[in-house]
């Protein structure tokens, strides 16, 4: 995912083809801001050393050095740290919120949380998710499956029922 923020052109999860390189290195230099990259869950570090590599770009998701209009959600004992963008609204997920094939999202499979220590459950899961309500999220930009473009709150509400 790719955002123009007013002080930087922000990557989220990159995960770049050999055929998107040249139209990226178009908008970022169209942009001409600094590109950061912040990455949602450790295992979407995909293409991140390579744009960091071609861009110069940082990888703190520190909150003091985030790019104006950039903010994180750290979703506690679940590996994960989501990017909520306020302008758009829209919420950036890793894993944790997937696209339903049905224009909605779902909680990741109950399989996907084996590996956290110490080990958080399914119903912990969802009430680690709960906070994301309070969001006005319009717009839920998944890493797996379909975004959904409108009415994010009422999805994420429906696959925290």
């Amino acid at each position: 995912m790719a955002y123009q923020a007013p002080d930087a052109f922000v990557l989220v999860d990159p995960l770049v083809p050999d055929e998107l390189w040249t139209p990226l290195e178009e908008r970022v230099t169209a942009h001409g801001r600094p590109v950061r990259v912040l990455t949602t869950i450790g295992f979407h570090r995909r293409s991140r050393d390579e744009v960091v590599r071609r861009f110069a770009a940082t990888t703190s998701r520190a909150k003091a050095s985030l790019p104006e209009g950039v903010e994180t959600v750290t979703i506690r004992r679940a590996g994960e740290t989501m990017v909520w963008l306020p302008g758009p609204r829209a919420l950036i997920p890793g894993d944790r919120l997937l696209g339903d094939d049905g224009g909605g999202v779902r909680m990741c499979p109950p399989g996907w949380l084996r590996y956290l220590d110490p080990g958080l459950t399914y119903t912990e899961l969802r009430e680690a998710l709960r906070p994301l309500l309070d969001l006005p999220v319009e717009m839920v930009l998944v890493s797996h499956g379909e975004p959904v473009l409108r009415d994010g709150r009422a999805a994420i509400g429906r696959a925290l029922s």
